[in-house]
């Protein structure tokens, strides 16, 4: 990764600000609260902010509280509070942290050092004399709070002034709400400084998330070192239903270069609806991916799960409608895919294993052959468990694999494949022609995840080689290089549940697995759980936990 330009943020990142400068400050607000007309004393107003300080949270938001609960709401007094807290009072005696000075001037000798701090400019301007910081950076803004620019504004106008892409700038900061987040949405690298008030605050969401975490200021050029040695590890993950989204939230957090193949013989409610109506590839199983991927706000996520109960619309997600108007407006699944992955800022790419119209067909032991894979799991047959086993599955025409799903397996230094349900989420893509082979011709890693819990319409009674030699059936012997299977039991409470729906434990026989050439890899990749959740609105599954696997397969390379 070429860095070519450093942003860093001022207090508790370049100086300690979290003494007696932020208690005085503290207190000024306090009083100044008081004096505007905040309707208590001034001492409970100041055990109230340190009270918000240990939530970790942005300073306005704790004057609002404030006034919202002794009155009256008035937000003059909120501004008050901000002026006096941000006044140049007080501030005598600071330092810089051990390092800054020589560490600043190593950067920028081949590194632009932008200098992005907030408060009033006189305070902050004073600061940076006490300092000395006028002449250790190329350009030094100021987020006056008075001004109508946000940060982001503020790290975007540093972008054009030095002709500058996101991915060439690092941003260091200690507010991982404030520039930390900001950074991670424009997609550039980001470092937290563990010093000050925000130090212990816990990321909400994978947008608050740095990518660094340092101590002292010095350690940036052992992370820029790092950052131009580095390669991003590109993971292909295969598969569908629920299993494919859990993987992808914990190995995003590990590589950009993540890609999604998703399968698209789904036929049940919305996605079934909709295929039928508009002749497309089925859109949920794509939908969730996309959610399990994006760096949007929570809200937004929220929007593309929502499935409407009542009226027309009824068992239909507003995610699925969106891909289903867009490729309509578009002309193309792809396009679709495209423009809904830039909406929800997504990390990576979700790619369809075709872009064809296809469905998935089972032959039982019986001989007898059942279409679609919504009739193939018979999820309200209470008895489907009692059918004979799936001899071979098959696709109802040959259909082509999408160009960018081959070329993401042929350039992977990774590929896992599930977990998920064993033919109708993990084998369906490999019988897309152009999937299996560029599988078989890869460099990669190849990685097969073992489901925790057998399904009653198509492994009941699986153990875990009978897994894995379906696999090999379709995608051939000597392929994979591994196997991760899990070797912890969930909560008896919830295995009798589980095993009252006939979805019991698959069981770990090593004796069986001895036939498998590649290396067995066994751990608790079980998430930990109290009750049992449901995961997009699907039926209940115990889930894989995401990071322990990611952590196992990054591990592996």
């Amino acid at each position: 990764m070429n860095i070519k330009g450093i942003i860093f943020d001022l207090d508790d990142t370049l100086f300690d600000c979290s003494g007696t400068l932020a208690e005085s400050a503290r207190k000024r607000a306090a009083k100044a609260m008081v004096k505007a007309g905040l309707k208590c004393k001034w001492e409970e107003a100041y055990k109230k902010i340190n009270e918000f300080k240990k939530k970790k949270g942005p300073k306005t938001d704790a004057f609002q509280k404030i006034v919202e609960k002794f009155g009256p709401k008035d937000y003059s007094i909120v501004k008050e509070a901000i002026k006096s807290y941000n006044s140049e009072e007080g501030i005598e005696g600071i330092e810089l942290f051990p390092g800054v000075k020589e560490t600043l001037a190593s950067l920028r000798e081949e590194y632009k050092l932008i200098l992005v701090t907030s408060g009033t400019r006189i305070r902050q301007q004073k600061k940076r004399d006490m300092l000395g910081l006028n002449h250790d950076f190329d350009l030094i803004i100021i987020d006056d709070l008075e001004e109508q620019l946000s940060k982001e504004d503020r790290f975007l106008a540093v972008l054009k002034n030095f002709k500058l892409v996101p991915e060439e700038v690092l941003v260091v900061g200690d507010r991982i709400f404030s520039e930390i987040k900001i950074g991670n949405i424009l997609g550039m690298t980001t470092v937290q400084m563990l010093h000050g008030a925000y130090s212990g605050l816990v990321p909400k969401r994978g947008i608050e998330t740095p990518d660094f975490r340092i101590t002292r200021i010095h350690e940036l050029i052992r992370i820029l070192e790092e950052l131009e040695n580095h390669k991003e590890l590109k993971i292909v993950v295969i598969g569908g239903g629920t299993g494919l989204p859990s993987m992808l939230k914990g190995l995003k957090k590990y590589t950009r270069e993540l890609t999604a193949v998703v399968g698209v013989t789904d036929s049940g409610r919305s996605s079934g609806m909709l295929r039928k109506d508009f002749d497309m590839a089925p859109p949920g199983d794509i939908r969730n991916c996309l959610v399990a991927l994006s760096d949007a706000e929570k809200l937004m996520g929220d929007l593309f799960q929502y499935r409407f109960v009542n009226g027309s619309l009824e068992g239909h997600s507003f995610g699925n409608l969106l891909i289903t108007a867009l490729t309509q407006t578009t002309g193309s699944f792809e396009k679709a895919i495209h423009e809904v992955g830039g909406i929800l800022k997504i990390k990576g790419n979700v790619l369809p294993s075709s872009h064809e119209n296809v469905h998935i067909c089972a032959e039982f032991s019986d001989g007898k052959v059942i279409k679609e894979e919504d009739n193939i799991i018979d999820r309200h047959n209470s008895k489907v468990h009692l059918r004979p086993r799936i001899k071979k599955v098959f696709l109802t025409k040959p259909v082509s694999a999408c160009g960018g799903a081959v070329d993401a397996i042929l350039e992977a230094d990774v590929v896992v494949i599930g977990p998920g349900s064993l033919f109708t989420s993990v084998i369906t893509n490999l019988l897309v022609e152009g999937i299996k082979d560029a599988i078989v011709k890869s460099k990669a890693k190849k990685v097969y995840v073992c489901n925790i819990m057998a399904q009653p319409s198509q492994t009941y009674g699986f153990t875990a080689s009978e897994h894995v030699a379906e696999v090999v059936k379709y995608l051939g012997d000597d392929v994979l290089d591994y196997i991760i299977l899990n070797n912890e039991k969930p909560p008896k409470k919830l295995l009798k549940l589980y095993e009252k729906d006939h979805s019991p434990m698959v069981i770990v026989d090593r004796e069986g697995l001895k036939t498998f050439k590649g290396k067995k890899i066994e751990a608790d990749i079980v998430e930990d759980v109290k009750e049992i959740k449901v995961l997009w609105n699907k039926k209940n599954l115990l889930r894989h936990d995401s990071d322990k696997i990611a952590k196992i397969i990054v591990d592996l390379v």
